[in-house]
């Protein structure tokens, strides 16, 4: 984690203390479990709970030093922290982790922390998605063209365009959501998760009080294939990230100037061109969209374990699962505040629209002349003709419009009236069905 590209928030969920007070927690449940259902003293049980919970209250640093210091000696992390638990807790520690498997530990542990990381998450969705909302809403009918293979298209508005984005985002929200309960998994099972030496009974039960479902088969791990989904997802809400940044850069390139990322007042763009006012956020979102997808692969790879289990996926995850989770938590929260204080030109998206003498009109140029009997193809070859003639033109002193060309035409003359020419050169006509898509996406 780069703390230039962390917010507290996130950090905190992947702290040593945060874990360790899960991993206090998933052995304080199974003993208050086992307790239950007859397979230690209910006594000890609560010794436990009450000696762990006042331990853990007043967990420093210098607790993680100690628990560091023995990991040193016995090079196990779970029997670090028992073996420093054990000395809170006093002669009731001979109950803490029976039947247990370091693994029903760790990787409940992690799955807790997964849908902490989610939790945020679906929040900072929630921030990109009412950004989206207020601006589209605000820009529902504004003109801007729309480019397919970064050439003019057509008309459409930018409300549109960034409805679009608010209905990938929305679905990324639902995939979000299918994850966090795939992954919201505990194993409570044994060595091998067989249950051979805990009572399943206790598995339903810490998984209850964590607000995780209990892992219907396990070895000695909770499968991976859970973990690569999430991580996948991840990985298409940071490529949603990168699709709408993508879009700003172009939009704030000189030659297009249509919106830009506010400039603040002080904000410096070079340190050796003082007029430059660069997309650096929009850029900044596409490179951690990438640091993003980088977990997607090693998760996959994960999934592939020998037998019960194996630890090549755990230095994996020690990685992936604080790298990837805390910096698509700040990408998603700088988007929303980009988005928000995005500038548009309305003025000059208009101006763009028309920029090319009026060509990006020619689809509803070749069906008014084939509503007025021209042949389709005869009437494709008149628009192409035309078009080519007012862009090879363009900056000309002898440059013609499409409309003047248009209307020049032999073959169109006395056939097509000027104003059926110009009801068809009308950009407004684009935004005919706006609320029919608003209404699909907003509702």
């Amino acid at each position: 984690m780069i703390p230039r590209y962390t917010r507290p928030q996130a950090a905190a969920i992947w702290t040593q203390e945060n874990k360790y007070k899960i991993w206090f927690e998933i052995e304080a449940l199974a003993c208050e479990a086992m307790a239950q259902y007859g397979s230690i003293p209910e006594a000890a049980a609560r010794t436990i709970r009450e000696k762990g919970d006042a331990a853990m209250a007043v967990f420093t640093p210098d607790d993680t030093a100690e628990i560091d210091a023995i990991e040193a000696e016995t090079r196990h992390d779970v029997i670090a922290f028992l073996t420093w638990l054990a000395k809170r807790v006093g002669e009731d520690s001979r109950f803490v982790h029976q039947g247990l498997t370091s693994s029903d530990v760790l990787d409940t542990c992690l799955a807790v922390q997964l849908t902490q990381a989610a939790d945020l998450l679906l929040a900072d969705l929630d921030l990109v998605l009412a950004a989206l909302r207020k601006r589209a809403i605000e820009h529902k009918y504004t003109l801007t063209i729309g480019r397919s293979h970064g050439i003019h298209a057509e008309p459409t508005s930018f409300g549109l365009k960034l409805a679009g984005h608010y209905a990938e985002f929305a679905r990324n929200k639902q995939r979000l959501i299918a994850a966090r309960a795939e992954i919201a998994t505990c194993a409570i099972s044994g060595a091998v998760g067989t249950f051979a030496h805990v009572d399943p009974r206790v598995e339903e039960y810490v998984a209850e009080k964590l607000g995780l479902a209990a892992e219907p088969v396990s070895t000695q791990v909770i499968p991976r294939d859970r973990h690569a989904a999430f991580f996948a997802t991840l990985g298409v809400i940071a490529s949603g990230v990168e699709r709408l940044a993508t879009e700003v850069r172009h939009l704030q390139r000189s030659e297009v100037r249509e919106a830009e990322e506010f400039f603040h007042a002080g904000q410096k763009g070079s340190s050796a061109m003082p007029h430059k006012r660069n997309p650096v956020l929009s850029e900044n979102l596409c490179g951690l969209a990438r640091l993003v997808r980088a977990a997607v692969i090693p998760a996959m790879e994960n999934v592939a374990l020998w037998h019960e289990r194996d630890i090549s996926h755990s230095s994996v995850e020690r990685g992936i699962a604080p790298d990837a989770t805390v910096t698509l938590d700040f990408a998603l929260v700088r988007m929303a505040g980009m988005i928000d204080k995005l500038t548009v030109y309305p003025e000059q998206m208009a101006a763009n629209v028309e920029s090319l003498g009026g060509v990006v009109h020619s689809g509803e140029v070749l069906l008014a002349l084939t509503k007025a009997g021209i042949l389709r193809e005869d009437a494709y070859r008149i628009v192409q003709r035309n078009a080519m003639a007012t862009w090879t033109k363009l900056g000309q002193p002898e440059a013609k419009t499409f409309r003047e060309n248009l209307l020049a035409d032999p073959e169109v003359a006395g056939r097509v009236s000027a104003a059926a020419i110009d009801a068809a050169m009308s950009a407004e006509m684009h935004h005919a069905h706006v609320d029919t898509i608003f209404k699909r996406v907003f509702g």
